[in-house]
């Protein structure tokens, strides 16, 4: 999952993507993914888990997710699909941060508009990803706050790997 731009109740404009060929989601054991295409709403992917195991699901937050995300898109989007410009994308795993800029310098540059690639690696827990959102918001408002972007980034950045204790992988891209 990336998440472009972050936060939405804090007044940032927020887009959520997938990078995947499908959307996959936790099943009864690691190796048993449940997997759905991009097509599926996400209102068909609640059914369809609330059928094979309402407890599981419930217990596990991601019926209350499917429930969130169903009120906010009608089903997920897929990053290499959508041709937006954005100023800022802020990914939270390795294999995804590569999978956006590989994507992005594949594309045919037209207006060369910068656009600031960030990862830092959050697991996939939800104590967290409650973590990672509370930082990735706050690198967001410093972001915002920056008289020059561009210059000031790469100083941000390591500001917040020494706070954090996390390493952040930048790059920038072109469009």
């Amino acid at each position: 999952m990336l998440k472009v731009f972050f936060e939405s109740k804090r007044g940032f404009s927020v887009r959520s993507f997938g990078t995947g060929t499908h959307v996959k989601l936790p099943g009864p054991a690691p190796d048993k993914p449940n997997v759905y295409d991009f097509k599926t709403t996400y209102d068909q992917m609640y059914n369809d888990l609330l059928r094979k195991d309402k407890e599981l699901y419930t217990q596990n937050g991601i019926l209350h997710m499917l429930d969130r995300n169903k009120r906010i898109k009608p089903r997920p989007e897929r990053f290499q699909n959508c041709k937006d410009i954005f100023d800022l994308i802020l990914t939270c795993e390795e294999r995804v941060y590569d999978q956006v800029v590989e994507d992005l310098n594949s594309r045919e540059q037209e207006t060369c508009q910068p656009v600031h690639v960030i990862n830092v690696d959050i697991q996939d827990n939800h104590e967290e990803a409650t973590l990672g959102a509370f930082l990735i918001c706050e690198l967001c408002q410093c972001i915002q706050h920056t008289e020059d972007m561009e210059n000031e980034i790469d100083e941000l950045l390591q500001e917040f790997e020494e706070k954090s204790g996390r390493t952040f992988l930048h790059t920038v891209c072109f469009y």
